[in-house]
């Protein structure tokens, strides 16, 4: 499932057209490298279409996933404020959009209920993240992988529209 309906599920359409107007489209090429481990970034992303690499930037350069169509990169970093631990390469020629972290930190200042809202929506994002690594690794509880709570669920219809929204906006751009 793609995670960005779990963020986009907690916004309200009011929200997701204040990201799209403030938000903007970079196409990147294969090779392109859009963060750089130990560099701050200054803003979050969204994967529109094509494949970013997260890699170690060590000596091998290992390549810790693949992030396609839907994806949220520079989410830890926007929380805390803290430089990426990982690099994100372009894999294949891709297409993300961008809102800086000075555009969301207004939009947090001034309005509390996307605050609320937004603050939700990255938790479910990474709590969904990190069960899946934690899946990945063997940990997990099979029988329970594809459960959803029936709360976030109502959300992710209305959140695929909503990213369909982002889509169809950035490709006319």
């Amino acid at each position: 499932m793609k995670r960005v309906l779990f963020f986009l599920g907690q916004l309200n359409d009011r929200d997701v057209e204040w990201m799209i107007h403030n938000g903007s489209k970079m196409e990147l090429e294969a090779g392109y490298r859009l963060i750089n481990k130990g560099e701050y970034i200054d803003s979050l992303y969204i994967v529109l279409s094509g494949q970013l690499a997260v890699c170690t930037d060590g000596k091998t350069n290992e390549t810790l996933a693949k992030l396609e169509s839907g994806e949220i990169v520079g989410e830890m970093s926007f929380i805390e404020s803290r430089p990426p631990s990982v690099s994100v390469i372009a894999a294949k020629p891709s297409v993300v959009y961008k809102i800086s972290r000075e555009m969301i930190n207004y939009r947090l200042s001034t309005n509390m209920e996307f605050r609320s809202s937004f603050y939700y929506a990255m938790a479910l994002f990474l709590s969904n993240r990190l069960r899946k690594t934690t899946d990945q690794l063997g940990y997990g509880n099979p029988e329970e992988e594809d459960l959803i709570d029936t709360n976030i669920l109502d959300g992710v219809a209305q959140a695929g529209s909503r990213f369909g929204q982002i889509l169809h906006r950035f490709s006319e751009v």
